[in-house]
């Protein structure tokens, strides 16, 4: 990490690419950024700079793999190459899938799952013939269990794991010395909540607990310093993955109740509300979004596989099933119990 290394970044206007950008700015990385937005990469780009990186911009939509090809181009050609490439770029939406358009879920999935799949084979044709580099995708908790109101942003993430498990295989196969990481993320605090496109009668929230962007752009500087498969971030993710391996159906029913009210907050939405799902909001562009007063700035992370973090996961699921039935209770002693009967059943 000494010597000065080129970073392709997607979805580096805002959120967590943003953040990812500034951070490794600090370690005067040279950095590519990729989005649809330029007036907002160029405001990133003076921020790298500022920090001690340097910056190219390569606008492009990231569901446009020819756009997309050339901005990799376009940062390699000045930088030199290409060393890591971040797939962050996504888009999502609030809403039950009956209440959504074909138009809007291939949208969704033409930039959350395609977009990495692009952005991947992007790096790809700069890292082979050089037999080297590093691929980071940013995943999410919601790639292992899928939870109500986004249906499309959740279905992405879990076809991200299965195309980055094959493209690993592949370069195994091949003896590359190619790197892949999937980082599964919990809840963070990004402005994506400000411009989602919605169908829901009040402004969308992430589900607690949220994390500040930051906590993720030091998980991806340490994943980039030393690489592992995966890595999951904070507690909750690691509740959620093994809360969904024991009971999955108790989580289906779970979810159901109370998943809808804890992805809205108090405030309707507005008539003027623009989203970004087909074209970018300008004015909304930040690395944080409205809900700091909440968000942590430290978070549990872990990687290697089940059976070395098996002690903290299965004392995870436990805290969570504790936590679920105590809801329950709340609810009523009678129908707490026919809810574990009929989970029960379903097993």
């Amino acid at each position: 990490m000494n010597r000065l290394r080129v970073m392709a970044i997607t979805g580096a206007s805002a959120g967590v690419g943003r953040a990812i950008a500034h951070r490794f700015a600090r370690e005067g990385w040279r950095i590519g950024l990729v989005a649809r937005d330029v007036g907002a990469l160029e405001a990133v780009a003076r921020e790298v700079r500022e920090l001690g990186g340097s910056a190219v911009v390569a606008a492009a939509d990231v569901a446009d793999p020819t756009a997309l090809f050339a901005a990799a181009e376009a940062i390699a050609k000045p930088f030199g190459g290409i060393d890591v490439w971040v797939n962050d770029a996504m888009v999502t939406m609030f809403a039950p899938v009956w209440q959504m358009t074909p138009e809007e879920f291939r949208r969704i999935t033409e930039v959350t799952y395609l977009g990495q799949v692009h952005g991947t084979m992007a790096a790809l044709r700069h890292m082979r013939p050089h037999d080297r580099g590093h691929i980071i995708q940013i995943g999410s908790a919601l790639a292992y269990r899928g939870i109500p109101l986004q249906s499309a942003y959740c279905g992405a993430k879990h076809a991200i794991r299965g195309f980055t498990d094959a493209v690993r295989t592949e370069l195994l196969h091949e003896g590359s010395a190619i790197r892949l990481t999937i980082m599964e993320l919990p809840a963070v605090n990004t402005p994506q909540f400000d411009w989602a496109r919605t169908r829901m009668p009040r402004q969308p929230r992430p589900v607690a607990p949220v994390f500040q962007p930051e906590v993720i752009a030091r998980a991806v500087f340490e994943a980039v310093r030393q690489p592992r498969r995966e890595v999951w971030i904070g507690t909750s993710t690691l509740k959620v993955i093994l809360g969904n391996m024991l009971l999955p159906a108790f989580l289906d029913r779970y979810l159901a109740k109370v998943a809808f009210k804890g992805q809205e907050t108090a405030q309707p939405v507005g008539s003027d509300r623009a989203d970004n799902l087909m074209t970018p909001v300008a004015s909304l562009h930040r690395t944080r979004g409205r809900f700091g007063k909440e968000a942590g700035d430290h978070a549990v992370v872990t990687s290697g596989g089940v059976a070395r973090i098996a002690p903290v996961l299965i004392g995870g699921c436990v805290a969570l099933v504790a936590g679920m039935l105590a809801a329950s209770t709340a609810q009523g002693r009678g129908s707490k119990q026919a809810f574990v009967r009929r989970t029960v059943r379903d097993r």
